[in-house]
């Protein structure tokens, strides 16, 4: 099984939530809530690809 593609989702996952949470101290609410769920959408990917 090659891990490359869950670790690269799950670090996406990771760069996205931080996204967020820059968006959120800006002040960018809705932005912030979208990217939010973008990055727990995208972990749940590389999840599925681990014990799916």
């Amino acid at each position: 099984m090659s891990w490359a593609g869950p670790i690269l989702l799950m670090a996406l996952a990771g760069i996205l939530l931080g996204g967020a949470v820059s968006l959120r101290r800006n002040g960018k609410l809705p932005a912030a809530v979208v990217t939010a769920l973008l990055a727990v959408a995208v972990f749940g990917g590389g999840v599925y690809l681990v014990y799916g």
